[in-house]
């Protein structure tokens, strides 16, 4: 069958104006060529050994926004399009939120952790980015003003959080720390 492509941002999350990120694509695939697309206009991309190219965004302005999408070409026969990744640029006006994780940064294969996004902002939603996935999980809130918390199944990877209000003019928080967690 065709190769899928994989798209995501790194690091996630809604960029601030004057921010950076950088839009990953990656295919297991052979010997040819990734195009990168805004809209309908082409983006110069870094293209790199393995399958993979990148797009940087950096000092991000308002024209940033939008949706992003790969293909992969080989000769000019396009093989595979990625998923469109949607770019946000915010002001992020509310107080960055704190990540932990239970029981702990190291789990067994197929434990359930539980993310803690904790935030003193009240009247807020909360997002948990994997990074190297595109979409992201919702928070609940807890009994409790400033916890929310998440249980899944835990996968190895780099976790971050972010928070937003939850009226009808968004506020974004800045991203919180970082987390990695391993699964033995």
């Amino acid at each position: 069958g065709a190769p899928t492509i994989s798209i995501f941002q790194k690091p996630p999350g809604v960029i601030p104006p004057g921010g950076s990120t950088t839009i990953c694509c990656i295919c297991q695939c052979s010997n040819g060529k990734f195009m990168m697309y805004k809209g309908s206009h082409q983006v110069p991309t870094l293209e790199q050994s393995g399958g993979r190219a990148e797009f940087s965004i950096s000092n991000a302005t308002y024209e940033d926004r939008g949706s992003y999408i790969c293909h992969y070409l080989e000769g000019d026969a396009v093989l595979a399009r990625s998923t469109e990744l949607e770019v946000f640029v915010e002001e992020l006006r509310l107080p960055q939120p704190n990540l932990s994780v239970l029981p702990g940064h190291e789990v067994a294969a197929g434990a359930e952790v539980m993310f803690l996004c904790t935030t003193t902002q009240p009247s807020t939603g909360c997002y948990l980015y994997l990074e190297g996935q595109i979409q992201a999980q919702v928070f609940l809130r807890e009994q409790g003003d400033h916890n929310f918390s998440l249980v899944q199944k835990g996968e190895s990877g780099r976790y971050s959080c972010q928070c937003y209000t939850l009226n009808a003019l968004r506020e974004w928080s800045a991203v919180s720390n970082t987390l990695d967690l391993v699964v033995r």
